[in-house]
């Protein structure tokens, strides 16, 4: 640069300056303004929100297999593979290299027993089929309302989980993406547990039967509630909103309702065997709603209670018919 190029720059510098002063404070604030970059990093895209695959992870309905599989019994491998066997087989719902999410409900440190988690057994022999049928990779998924690590652990699912050959995703903070659920009132766009869904085809939600404080009942609709992060406590104030929100947001490959044991009081936390019953069946089923509402009637035993409202809210967007009783079902007895 020679010295009539430093003096052009000097004065187009000096006359930047005046003008700035010439423009005054508030004038000169917007002038910051314009030029400030909101997100601090001028030049990159925004990360664009994400969504799960149009129409979920469903499978091509039957015309002629059961909507309901219920298995009664006391051979826990034999009542999961009775349950699905009796809406198909689990050939039905895995094929050969598959990557399949399992979310069980794994949401508080409880002992197995106290019936506030996923049945461990249930797990692992449900994780048993889906390899069976040649999945190439089993992801075992939940986000806890306690820490995650502990459990997973105290509640025997990551040991039965492992044992099966899937893997144990417990979540990050870099796991989470927003995720945009297109007419859900509370979660349009929310954090989900994302990272565990990249590759993923298949979707199967394990949930136990329990009573609710909130919502009455937490089975497997409620379940997908652990896939959720950000404050989520603030959905209490319309619980059975959010519930419709989450039989939007996702739609499962398959359902089992775990009723081996129900917490049939003191939900969702229990924390005394006296609140838990043997209830010895399994429930596979292609319909949440119609799940949930047997594990109502059948295994809470609340035949002469009116359904809690995320029933009536979820099936008005047409995401499963909670009347049960005018289903294919098919009985079986394992074990």
């Amino acid at each position: 640069m020679d010295e009539r190029d430093h003096a052009r720059l000097t004065r187009r510098y000096l006359l930047q300056q005046a003008a700035g002063v010439a423009l005054g404070a508030g004038a000169a604030g917007l002038l910051a303004w314009k030029l400030h970059d909101p997100d601090g990093e001028r030049g990159k895209p925004k990360r664009p929100e994400l969504t799960l695959p149009h129409g979920g992870y469903v499978i091509e309905p039957s015309k002629v297999l059961p909507v309901l599989g219920v298995a009664t019994g006391q051979s826990i491998p034999a009542l999961v593979r009775a349950a699905i066997d009796a809406v198909g087989g689990v050939g039905r719902f895995v094929q050969h290299g598959d990557v399949v999410v399992i979310k069980p409900n794994v949401a508080f440190e409880r002992a197995a027993p106290l019936g506030a988690t996923t049945n461990p057994e249930v797990l692992g022999a449900l994780v048993h089929l889906v390899r069976e049928a040649g999945a190439r990779e089993v992801r075992v998924v939940d986000n806890p309302i306690e820490n995650a690590e502990a459990c997973f652990v105290r509640s025997g699912v990551q040991k039965a989980a492992l044992e099966a050959g899937a893997s144990v995703w417990l979540p990050t903070p870099k796991d989470f993406e927003t995720l945009h659920v297109a007419g859900a009132t509370w979660i349009a766009r929310w954090p989900f547990f994302f990272r565990p869904f990249v590759g993923a085809n298949k979707v199967i939600g394990v949930s136990p039967v329990k009573d609710h404080n909130l919502c009455r009942a937490s089975m497997t609709t409620k379940n997908w509630y652990g896939l959720l992060g950000g404050r989520r406590n603030q959905f209490h104030q319309d619980i059975h909103g959010i519930i419709a929100d989450l039989a939007l947001m996702m739609r499962p490959t398959l359902v089992l309702l775990d009723g081996t044991r129900v917490l049939f009081r003191s939900g969702p936390t229990g924390g005394s065997l006296s609140d838990v019953r043997p209830g010895n069946t399994v429930v596979a089923s292609t319909d949440s709603l119609a799940a949930d509402a047997y594990g109502w009637h059948e295994l809470l035993e609340r035949r002469d209670e009116e359904l809690p409202a995320y029933f009536a809210k979820s099936a008005a967007r047409g995401l499963g018919n909670p009347d049960w009783k005018s289903q294919s079902i098919k009985r079986v007895q394992a074990g």
